[in-house]
């Protein structure tokens, strides 16, 4: 039975995997957050790698707090990036296959059309400079490597934008939101799938690829999305607003282009929309189940 490690096992990623476990008996899963391992203390993965063999590590533990990284630095690259070598350097001699995920905020935003993987990279904040320096780390580490730039990623899980719509929602409160952004709104649950698939597969297409949902939105888009799909259009004043006041600056354009994923993994993309409708549905299932 091949064994899969997950860290960063409490963020909304790792627990999309979580839940997609049920579904891949055939592997073994080991599912461990900070308090278990952390991931930038090289000591502690080498025992754990030196006790167990992996045949592959899905790395879901990241620093993600694009605002907080602007005073905190040293802590996104600790986390974002020097993690990401130690765990491709023992992944490199332990002849295991790193999974790691990464952000279309590598890009300055300055295109106007989606970004391919080989466009030239321009991070205009420290949470986006700290995860092109691990892209760089673990391509230079380890040959075994899939590496996903994504987008916007939303779950049923954890904090993000589409459970603070509904939060708000429920609030009935008064929400203006930027239509100074494009991107692709991602369901997490879309990307975890994408990686169940590869392993079952045995798929060795290695590098670096992007994945998003399917289309392009702004923030405006979304969450007016959100509130229709989950028919709550009428519990919100939602309002366009052209500026966007952050201590961290945000690329304008972010789009992702998906074609060399589509080559190599012959996959369909969900546009994002759909992918938001399945998401809701499932989720009222759940709840009433």
């Amino acid at each position: 039975m091949k064994s899969i490690l997950v860290t960063g096992a409490s963020g909304q990623l790792a627990q999309c995997f979580q839940k997609l476990a049920r579904e891949y008996g055939h592997f073994e899963f080991v599912f461990m957050d900070s308090s278990e391992l952390d991931v930038t203390n090289k000591c502690n993965i080498t025992q754990l790698f030196g006790a167990k063999d992996f045949d592959y590590c899905i790395n879901c533990a990241a620093y993600t707090n694009v605002e907080k990284a602007e005073s905190e630095k040293e802590r996104a690259f600790k986390v974002n990036a020097e993690a990401a070598k130690i765990l491709a350097e023992i992944c490199h001699f332990s002849n295991t296959t790193l999974f790691h995920f990464s952000t279309d905020y590598v890009f300055n935003g300055q295109s106007n059309f989606p970004y391919s993987e080989d466009d030239k990279t321009d991070p205009l904040n420290v949470y986006g400079a700290s995860k092109l320096k691990g892209e760089e780390n673990i391509r230079k580490s380890t040959d075994k490597y899939f590496i996903f730039r994504t987008s916007w990623l939303y779950s049923e899980f954890g904090h993000n934008f589409f459970n603070t719509i509904l939060r708000k929602a429920e609030e009935k409160a008064t929400l203006n939101i930027t239509t100074a952004q494009k991107g692709t709104p991602t369901n997490a649950n879309d990307l975890a799938k994408l990686v169940m698939d590869i392993i079952s597969t045995e798929n060795a297409n290695y590098g670096v690829y992007h994945f998003s949902n399917d289309g392009e939105a702004t923030w405006y888009d979304f969450a007016k999305a959100i509130l229709e799909i989950s028919g709550n259009a009428e519990a919100v004043v939602l309002n366009k607003d052209d500026s966007y006041k952050t201590v961290a600056k945000r690329p304008q354009y972010s789009v992702l282009s998906k074609k060399e994923l589509q080559q190599n993994f012959k996959i369909d993309l969900i546009h994002w929309r759909n992918s938001l409708e399945n998401l809701h549905k499932s989720t009222v299932l759940n709840k009433s189940s």
